[in-house]
Protein backbone atom coordinates (compact mmCIF):
# COMPACT_ATOMS: atom_id res chain seq x y z
CA UNK A 1 0.00 0.00 0.00
CA UNK A 2 2.91 2.65 1.16
CA UNK A 3 3.96 2.05 -2.52
CA UNK A 4 1.13 2.56 -4.45
CA UNK A 5 0.79 5.81 -2.67
CA UNK A 6 4.38 6.72 -3.56
CA UNK A 7 3.90 5.84 -6.99
CA UNK A 8 0.82 8.03 -6.69
CA UNK A 9 2.96 10.71 -5.24
CA UNK A 10 5.53 10.66 -7.56
CA UNK A 11 3.29 10.56 -10.77
CA UNK A 12 2.18 13.94 -9.62
CA UNK A 13 5.11 15.43 -9.08
CA UNK A 14 6.26 14.63 -12.60
CA UNK A 15 2.56 16.28 -13.59
CA UNK A 16 3.27 19.29 -11.93
CA UNK A 17 6.65 19.70 -13.62
CA UNK A 18 5.64 18.67 -17.15
CA UNK A 19 2.71 21.31 -16.54
CA UNK A 20 4.46 23.89 -15.58
CA UNK A 21 7.97 23.10 -17.71
CA UNK A 22 7.31 21.69 -21.04
CA UNK A 23 6.28 24.10 -23.69
CA UNK A 24 6.09 22.21 -25.93
CA UNK A 25 5.74 18.65 -25.13
CA UNK A 26 3.02 18.65 -22.66
CA UNK A 27 0.13 19.77 -24.73
CA UNK A 28 0.63 16.90 -27.64
CA UNK A 29 0.16 14.27 -23.73
CA UNK A 30 -3.04 15.83 -23.68
CA UNK A 31 -3.91 14.09 -26.73
CA UNK A 32 -2.58 10.65 -25.08
CA UNK A 33 -4.17 7.81 -22.69
CA UNK A 34 -4.04 8.22 -19.13
CA UNK A 35 -1.16 5.84 -18.78
CA UNK A 36 0.43 7.26 -21.61
CA UNK A 37 0.37 11.16 -20.17
CA UNK A 38 1.58 10.04 -17.39
CA UNK A 39 4.48 7.52 -18.70
CA UNK A 40 5.41 10.98 -20.40
CA UNK A 41 5.20 13.43 -17.50
CA UNK A 42 7.38 10.94 -15.90
CA UNK A 43 10.14 10.92 -18.66
CA UNK A 44 9.67 14.61 -19.17
CA UNK A 45 10.25 15.69 -15.32
CA UNK A 46 14.12 12.83 -15.56
CA UNK A 47 14.86 15.03 -18.61
CA UNK A 48 14.44 18.53 -16.88
CA UNK A 49 16.07 17.26 -14.24
CA UNK A 50 19.55 16.66 -16.46
CA UNK A 51 19.01 19.88 -18.07
CA UNK A 52 19.25 21.54 -14.50
CA UNK A 53 21.90 20.04 -13.08
CA UNK A 54 23.92 21.06 -16.24
CA UNK A 55 22.69 24.38 -15.66
CA UNK A 56 23.53 27.29 -13.49
CA UNK A 57 25.28 28.08 -10.78
CA UNK A 58 25.02 25.19 -9.01
CA UNK A 59 26.02 22.71 -12.08
CA UNK A 60 28.93 20.28 -11.27
CA UNK A 61 30.50 17.46 -12.68
CA UNK A 62 29.85 16.02 -9.07
CA UNK A 63 26.58 16.73 -9.21
CA UNK A 64 25.77 15.12 -12.65
CA UNK A 65 28.02 11.46 -11.10
CA UNK A 66 25.73 11.82 -7.94
CA UNK A 67 22.47 12.03 -10.75
CA UNK A 68 24.30 8.94 -12.64
CA UNK A 69 24.48 6.75 -9.42
CA UNK A 70 20.81 8.06 -8.29
CA UNK A 71 19.82 6.34 -11.71
CA UNK A 72 21.73 3.33 -11.33
CA UNK A 73 19.69 2.44 -8.37
CA UNK A 74 16.32 3.85 -9.61
CA UNK A 75 16.69 1.41 -12.75
CA UNK A 76 16.68 -1.51 -9.85
CA UNK A 77 13.82 0.06 -8.30
CA UNK A 78 16.23 2.00 -5.38
CA UNK A 79 14.69 5.05 -4.87
CA UNK A 80 16.64 8.34 -3.68
CA UNK A 81 15.16 11.55 -2.02
CA UNK A 82 13.87 13.28 -5.40
CA UNK A 83 9.90 12.32 -5.67
CA UNK A 84 10.14 11.72 -9.05
CA UNK A 85 12.26 8.40 -9.16
CA UNK A 86 9.19 5.77 -8.24
CA UNK A 87 6.92 6.61 -11.29
CA UNK A 88 10.03 6.75 -13.57
CA UNK A 89 11.11 3.26 -13.14
CA UNK A 90 7.28 2.53 -13.29
CA UNK A 91 7.23 3.88 -16.56
CA UNK A 92 10.66 2.27 -17.56
CA UNK A 93 9.54 -1.21 -16.15
CA UNK A 94 5.92 -0.89 -18.21
CA UNK A 95 7.13 0.45 -21.61
CA UNK A 96 10.20 -1.89 -21.78
CA UNK A 97 12.18 1.34 -22.32
CA UNK A 98 16.02 0.64 -22.64
CA UNK A 99 18.40 2.21 -20.39
CA UNK A 100 21.09 3.00 -22.48
CA UNK A 101 19.01 6.06 -23.44
CA UNK A 102 18.75 7.76 -19.94
CA UNK A 103 22.47 7.49 -19.33
CA UNK A 104 23.19 8.75 -23.14
CA UNK A 105 20.82 11.93 -22.02
CA UNK A 106 23.34 12.34 -19.14
CA UNK A 107 26.16 12.44 -20.58
CA UNK A 108 24.63 14.87 -23.08
CA UNK A 109 23.75 17.29 -20.55
CA UNK A 110 27.55 16.65 -18.62
CA UNK A 111 29.17 17.95 -21.79
CA UNK A 112 27.49 21.18 -21.62
CA UNK A 113 29.02 21.76 -18.13
CA UNK A 114 32.16 23.48 -19.80
CA UNK A 115 32.11 25.92 -22.63
CA UNK A 116 32.26 24.59 -25.98
CA UNK A 117 32.64 25.33 -29.45
CA UNK A 118 31.82 22.02 -31.76
CA UNK A 119 33.65 22.36 -35.08
CA UNK A 120 31.90 19.88 -37.38
CA UNK A 121 28.39 18.81 -38.19
CA UNK A 122 29.17 15.45 -36.92
CA UNK A 123 30.23 17.00 -33.66
CA UNK A 124 27.36 18.63 -33.96
CA UNK A 125 24.92 15.65 -34.89
CA UNK A 126 26.68 13.70 -31.88
CA UNK A 127 25.06 16.03 -29.44
CA UNK A 128 21.92 16.16 -30.66
CA UNK A 129 21.63 12.73 -30.58
CA UNK A 130 22.27 12.51 -27.28
CA UNK A 131 20.02 15.03 -25.65
CA UNK A 132 17.24 14.86 -28.06
CA UNK A 133 17.38 11.38 -30.32
CA UNK A 134 17.75 9.70 -27.21
CA UNK A 135 14.08 11.34 -25.71
CA UNK A 136 12.57 10.25 -29.24
CA UNK A 137 13.88 6.70 -28.90
CA UNK A 138 12.30 7.08 -25.62
CA UNK A 139 9.30 8.13 -26.27
CA UNK A 140 8.40 5.94 -29.61
CA UNK A 141 8.11 3.35 -26.64
CA UNK A 142 5.35 4.92 -24.98
CA UNK A 143 3.46 5.57 -28.26
CA UNK A 144 3.96 1.89 -29.37
CA UNK A 145 5.34 1.03 -32.33
CA UNK A 146 6.26 -2.70 -34.32
CA UNK A 147 7.97 -1.87 -37.08
CA UNK A 148 12.23 -1.50 -36.89
CA UNK A 149 11.68 1.41 -39.45
CA UNK A 150 10.52 3.62 -36.39
CA UNK A 151 14.18 3.49 -34.32
CA UNK A 152 16.16 5.50 -37.27
CA UNK A 153 12.88 7.94 -38.05
CA UNK A 154 12.37 8.89 -34.30
CA UNK A 155 16.33 9.55 -33.95
CA UNK A 156 16.04 11.94 -37.39
CA UNK A 157 12.82 13.30 -35.60
CA UNK A 158 14.98 14.37 -32.19
CA UNK A 159 17.74 15.71 -34.26
CA UNK A 160 15.23 17.72 -36.01
CA UNK A 161 13.84 18.94 -32.97
CA UNK A 162 17.39 19.90 -30.97
CA UNK A 163 18.21 21.74 -34.77
CA UNK A 164 15.43 23.74 -34.16
CA UNK A 165 16.11 24.70 -30.87
CA UNK A 166 19.74 25.75 -31.10
CA UNK A 167 18.38 27.75 -34.01
CA UNK A 168 16.45 29.74 -31.45
CA UNK A 169 18.60 29.88 -29.10
CA UNK A 170 22.16 31.30 -30.47
CA UNK A 171 22.22 34.14 -28.67
CA UNK A 172 21.37 32.77 -25.35
CA UNK A 173 23.78 29.81 -25.68
CA UNK A 174 26.76 31.89 -26.77
CA UNK A 175 26.49 34.09 -24.13
CA UNK A 176 26.60 31.04 -21.70
CA UNK A 177 29.81 29.86 -23.69
CA UNK A 178 28.10 27.62 -26.09
CA UNK A 179 28.27 27.52 -29.77
CA UNK A 180 26.81 24.35 -31.23
CA UNK A 181 26.42 25.72 -34.49
CA UNK A 182 29.63 24.53 -36.32
CA UNK A 183 32.25 26.59 -36.98
CA UNK A 184 32.95 24.99 -40.55
CA UNK A 185 29.65 26.44 -41.08
CA UNK A 186 30.12 29.63 -39.36
CA UNK A 187 33.72 30.10 -41.43
CA UNK A 188 31.65 29.07 -44.63
CA UNK A 189 29.59 32.09 -44.56
CA UNK A 190 32.50 33.81 -42.69
CA UNK A 191 29.30 34.72 -40.10
CA UNK A 192 29.80 36.48 -36.74
CA UNK A 193 27.03 35.10 -34.38
CA UNK A 194 26.54 38.50 -32.92
CA UNK A 195 25.91 39.95 -35.61
CA UNK A 196 22.39 40.17 -37.44
CA UNK A 197 23.55 40.61 -40.79
CA UNK A 198 23.56 39.41 -44.63
CA UNK A 199 26.19 36.75 -43.69
CA UNK A 200 24.37 35.53 -40.59
CA UNK A 201 20.99 35.32 -42.62
CA UNK A 202 22.62 32.78 -44.90
CA UNK A 203 24.31 30.68 -42.59
CA UNK A 204 20.94 30.32 -40.25
CA UNK A 205 19.20 29.61 -43.55
CA UNK A 206 21.40 27.14 -44.37
CA UNK A 207 20.90 25.31 -41.18
CA UNK A 208 17.09 25.98 -41.45
CA UNK A 209 17.46 24.10 -44.58
CA UNK A 210 19.25 20.74 -43.03
CA UNK A 211 17.05 21.21 -40.62
CA UNK A 212 13.64 21.12 -42.56
CA UNK A 213 15.23 17.97 -44.17
CA UNK A 214 15.19 16.16 -41.26
CA UNK A 215 11.37 17.12 -40.67
CA UNK A 216 10.40 15.71 -44.22
CA UNK A 217 12.76 12.49 -43.65
CA UNK A 218 11.56 11.38 -40.32
CA UNK A 219 7.78 12.01 -41.41
CA UNK A 220 6.94 8.51 -42.00
CA UNK A 221 7.64 8.40 -38.17
CA UNK A 222 3.80 9.09 -37.25
CA UNK A 223 2.63 6.34 -39.27
CA UNK A 224 4.78 3.98 -37.35
CA UNK A 225 3.26 4.63 -34.08
CA UNK A 226 0.53 2.95 -32.92
CA UNK A 227 -2.77 4.94 -34.10
CA UNK A 228 -4.10 5.63 -30.96
CA UNK A 229 -0.42 7.82 -30.86
CA UNK A 230 -0.28 9.01 -33.60
CA UNK A 231 -2.60 12.76 -33.28
CA UNK A 232 -0.15 13.36 -29.96
CA UNK A 233 3.14 12.72 -32.73
CA UNK A 234 1.73 14.49 -35.22
CA UNK A 235 1.04 17.55 -32.81
CA UNK A 236 4.45 17.29 -31.25
CA UNK A 237 6.18 17.60 -34.69
CA UNK A 238 3.74 20.58 -36.11
CA UNK A 239 4.69 22.83 -32.96
CA UNK A 240 8.43 22.20 -33.80
CA UNK A 241 7.91 22.88 -37.43
CA UNK A 242 6.10 25.98 -36.28
CA UNK A 243 8.49 26.92 -34.48
CA UNK A 244 11.19 26.29 -37.02
CA UNK A 245 8.67 28.00 -39.72
CA UNK A 246 8.43 31.71 -37.28
CA UNK A 247 12.38 31.68 -36.78
CA UNK A 248 12.40 31.58 -40.76
CA UNK A 249 9.89 34.21 -41.02
CA UNK A 250 11.58 36.29 -38.87
CA UNK A 251 14.59 36.46 -41.20
CA UNK A 252 16.72 34.46 -38.40
CA UNK A 253 15.45 37.43 -36.27
CA UNK A 254 17.05 35.58 -32.85
CA UNK A 255 19.37 37.69 -31.54
CA UNK A 256 17.32 40.11 -30.27
CA UNK A 257 14.28 38.52 -28.99
CA UNK A 258 12.99 34.53 -28.12
CA UNK A 259 11.03 32.93 -30.90
CA UNK A 260 8.03 31.47 -29.91
CA UNK A 261 4.61 29.33 -30.93
CA UNK A 262 1.92 31.17 -29.27
CA UNK A 263 -0.63 29.40 -26.83
CA UNK A 264 -3.58 29.93 -29.42
CA UNK A 265 -1.19 28.43 -32.38
CA UNK A 266 -0.40 25.38 -30.25
CA UNK A 267 -4.09 24.63 -28.98
CA UNK A 268 -5.12 25.14 -32.82
CA UNK A 269 -2.87 22.46 -33.89
CA UNK A 270 -4.19 20.18 -30.74
CA UNK A 271 -7.57 20.44 -31.94
CA UNK A 272 -6.65 19.28 -35.69
CA UNK A 273 -4.95 17.01 -34.52
CA UNK A 274 -7.47 15.18 -32.63
CA UNK A 275 -9.76 15.65 -35.52
CA UNK A 276 -7.03 13.09 -37.05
Amino acid sequence: MERAVNLEASYAFSRRIARTRARNFYYSFLLLSRPQREAMCAIYAFMRYCDDISEGEGASREGIERWRRDLDLALQGQYGENLLWPAFHDTVQRYRIPHEYFYQMIEGVGSDLEPKQLQTFDELYRYCYQVASVVGLTIIHIFGFDSPEAIPLAEKCGIAFQLTNILRDVREDRENGRIYLPVEDIRKFAADLATHDERFVRLMSFEAERTRAYYDESRPLIALVHKRSRPSLWALIEIYRRLLGRIERSNFDVLEKRIRVPTWEKLSILASAALR
